[in-house]
């Protein structure tokens, strides 16, 4: 797949194409439902299937300060798309300008001149331009004078409950696993760069990896996890903490992992941990040793449960 970054990266030499646009937060069911469609009508008409996403939640230019935390970071965004078989990604910047920019001035200058763009697919809800005034409705009604045909795709529900990110997203805060990952079509996943913590970990004999991740990435509600991180080629079973350390002190919320039978030093590498299993609350122990103990069990239940899956 082609990653293509701005509006320099216009008009495509692509030809033709079928093109679907959103933020695609997650990449969850009802995402991957508008990007097999697109590639389907690409398929079948010999064109390439092109993706236009942001590279931040358009929120954050309209309504800042009330803008969401995120699911996914560009990098992993892309990286799932590609899994759906688009040809290309463009990745647009929004800015004040561009939030601004009319819906006939997206059709007419990206749809139609950066795009080259013969069929459009989107969700059935989705807006854009100033006032979010473009509608799938209007897509259907403009794009024939602007050489293109356009459909939208209805929503994804799963035993009545809508399938959306921000569904996602009100789960992950609350702890919850099984509705993201029945939504997302898989488990969640933080990725981040390991940073020097205060050597806690490794001074009660589980040393972890303090993930440093995306600012704007969400984190899930505070406890204890059972997961997987990956290390490169490496997977590795993990004991998860996401929280503020109660034990030592308030500290902002971040996410450690004990990688269960791992010694070495990671620091500065990238790691991606994937959550499966709740565990616990986090919380204040009596003694230290009382806090080694439930350590020990947090990891005896981890391999228990990731050897249960995977037989």
């Amino acid at each position: 797949m082609k990653l293509l970054r701005g509006m320099a990266s216009l008009p495509l030499d692509l030809g033709r194409t079928v093109v679907t646009v959103g933020f695609f937060d997650g990449v969850h069911l009802g995402h991957q439902a508008v990007f097999w469609r697109t590639v389907e009508v690409a398929h079948e008409r010999g064109r390439s299937a092109v993706a236009v996403t942001f590279d931040r939640h358009p929120r954050e230019i309209i309504t800042p300060g009330k803008e969401p935390r995120l699911l996914t970071t560009v990098e992993r965004k892309a990286a799932l798309i590609e899994e759906t078989g688009i040809d290309a990604l463009v990745v647009l910047e929004f800015t004040e300008e561009f939030s601004r920019s009319p819906a006939e001035g997206f059709i007419a200058g990206i749809l139609r001149d950066g795009l080259h763009a013969e069929h459009v697919v989107v969700g059935s809800n989705f807006t854009f331009g100033f006032k979010a005034l473009g509608t799938p409705a209007m897509l259907q009604e403009v794009g024939p004078a602007n050489g293109f045909t356009a459909e939208g795709v209805s929503l994804v529900e799963l035993d009545g409950r809508r399938v959306s990110s921000s569904s996602v997203r009100e789960a992950l805060a609350e702890g919850d696993l099984e509705w993201p990952r029945r939504a997302l079509g898989r488990r969640f996943v933080l990725d981040g760069t390991v940073v020097a913590g205060a050597g806690r970990g490794h001074g009660l004999g589980f040393p972890t990896a303090n993930l440093r991740t995306w600012p704007r990435l969400l984190l899930p509600g505070n406890g204890i996890y059972a997961g997987r991180a990956q290390l490169g080629d490496d997977l590795r079973s993990a004991a998860i903490s996401c929280g503020t350390n109660p034990q030592f002190g308030s500290e902002p919320l971040h996410v450690e992992a004990y990688l269960l039978d791992f010694d070495g030093d990671l620091v500065g590498r990238t790691l991606s941990v994937e959550f499966w299993f709740r565990l616990r609350d986090e919380k204040v122990f009596s003694t230290p040793d009382d806090l080694v103990l439930a350590i020990v069990e947090d990891v005896r239940r981890t391999r228990e449960l990731l050897a249960a899956e995977a037989e």
